[in-house]
């Protein structure tokens, strides 16, 4: 009984022996596709927020350019009025004659004179504004006419409420001085040098504006 257990063992063994061991081939997974390369640069998450502060930048410095522009014709304007400011009063006759001219009154001349020079500033200043819209990041040139517009503000504010006292006195004199309203007889010289200061006024204001507009583009910087 155990012989014949042993050869049928000896059998399978041989049998098992001759038969080479089956293999199992596992095929290789096929390659992803490779994404396709993108043609356009990749952008940074900053870039916008950049490219919006830039083109901010650019809408500031384009409205200090239009706003020089507007506060020119008023203060031109302002100059050439009072310097043209003449009127000859005739009394009785031609030989007794009251002449009123802007240069009787040194805070006039001084208006004149002071509006003359803020016009010929913005002239001036009109090349800077504009290198300052093309290339926004430049600060220098921002503060150079945030110092200048500071300066012409002090200079046209103090001379345009020199003119005007000098205008409501003119207007309506002073009883305790005894100094009489000499608009009731000169309209045509009353009527420039009013319509001066509140022009001077205006750029005043515009001018007011530009330091403003200039410190917050600084400030954003």
């Amino acid at each position: 009984m155990s012989t014949s257990q042993e050869a049928a063992t000896v059998v399978l063994d041989i049998g098992a022996a001759g038969k080479a061991p089956a293999t199992t081939s596992v095929a290789a997974p096929a390659p992803a596709p490779a994404a396709p390369a993108s043609s356009q640069p990749r952008k940074s998450p900053g870039t916008f927020f950049f490219r919006r502060k830039d083109h901010g930048s650019r809408c500031v410095a384009l409205l200090d350019f239009l706003l020089r522009i507007a506060a020119f014709g008023p203060t031109l304007a302002a100059a050439i009025a009072t310097g043209t400011s003449d009127e000859t009063l005739s009394v009785f006759t031609q030989f007794f004659q009251f002449r009123a001219r802007f240069d009787d009154f040194p805070a006039f001349l001084f208006f004149m004179v002071a509006n003359a020079i803020t016009a010929g500033y913005l002239v001036l200043s009109l090349p800077f504004s504009a290198a300052v819209v093309l290339r926004p990041q430049t600060t220098g040139l921002r503060l150079l006419l945030l110092v200048c517009d500071l300066i012409m503000v002090a200079l046209l504010a103090a001379a345009a409420s020199a003119a005007a006292a000098m205008v409501d006195l003119a207007h309506n004199g002073n009883l305790r001085a005894n100094w009489v309203a000499i608009c009731m007889q000169f309209h045509g010289f009353c009527q420039r040098t009013s319509g001066s200061v509140v022009g001077s006024f205006i750029s005043v204001l515009i001018l007011m504006l530009l330091v403003i507009f200039g410190a917050f583009a600084i400030r954003k910087r």
